[in-house]
């Protein structure tokens, strides 16, 4: 990775926060972007804040990287919204799902698309999208994060055909439960629905995986900077599970 420009988003906490570390560690340079600057600034890494659920906050963020660390060959589109305040399919509010979609796939489409063009001319490049197990299975009272999963996978598939050719590697990171602030959220809600405690719903989800407990951002970070690596160059148009053996 030395010497490679990386650009991840949601990179301010969570998953993202620890992705771009890693990378950095391995010797990349590394621009993170999210919409809130406080917590990019504690990051320590270069930032750009940023809407990418539009094209504009998309162009500022490729931009950005470009003008102050040079042209990007590693893409990691983390950001994303969860489904704590979605509804039955017919009782969902329409702009629940149009904010959905604008966030979790009409934003990794315009990254993709501002980007994979610059890696196939230099003949290198990585892709990684954070899906979810939602994204091959589907949750309850969740049609809009889950439709949105799931096109993020053929996404990612799908710019693995066009920019494979060129040396270019496009694979997804289906993550189970992993105790993020997004997740957190689905958990208060859940709990307040149900009339339990808080606790008691990360219990329960801890006991899906045969390890009795839930993920660590990190390790959904490691298979991540594996895919961003030389290593990977093999893997392509992949949905990697991250989710300890569970089958959610």
């Amino acid at each position: 990775m030395k010497g490679r420009v990386a650009l991840v988003t949601g990179g301010g906490r969570g998953i993202g926060r620890e992705a771009a570390l890693l990378l950095a560690a391995a010797g990349a340079r590394v621009m993170i972007t999210a919409r809130t600057a406080d917590e990019l600034a504690a990051v320590g890494l270069e930032y750009v804040a940023a809407d990418l659920g539009t094209a504009a906050g998309c162009a500022l963020a490729v931009a950005e990287t470009a003008r102050r660390l040079g042209p990007i060959d590693v893409l990691v589109v983390n950001h994303g919204i969860g489904s704590a305040h979605e509804r039955l399919v017919w009782e969902q509010d329409p702009q629940v799902w149009r904010e959905t979609m604008r966030i979790n796939l009409d934003g990794p489409f315009e990254l993709a698309r501002l980007t994979v063009g610059g890696m196939c001319q230099r003949g290198f490049g990585r892709l990684v999208f954070t899906a979810s197990t939602a994204g091959e299975k589907a949750e309850r009272s969740g049609s809009a994060y889950t439709a949105s999963k799931h096109g993020l996978i053929g996404l990612a598939r799908a710019v693995a055909q066009d920019a494979g050719p060129c040396g270019v590697t496009s694979n997804a990171v289906l993550p189970g439960w992993v105790r993020t602030a997004m997740a957190e959220r689905s958990a208060t809600t859940e709990a307040a629905r149900r009339g339990i405690s808080t606790d008691q719903v990360w219990r329960e989800r801890a006991a899906i995986y045969p390890r009795n407990r839930v993920l660590e951002p990190r390790e959904v970070a490691e298979v991540i900077a594996f895919l961003c690596s030389d290593a990977a160059g093999g893997v392509n148009g992949e949905a990697v599970t991250v989710a300890l053996g569970g089958i959610w």
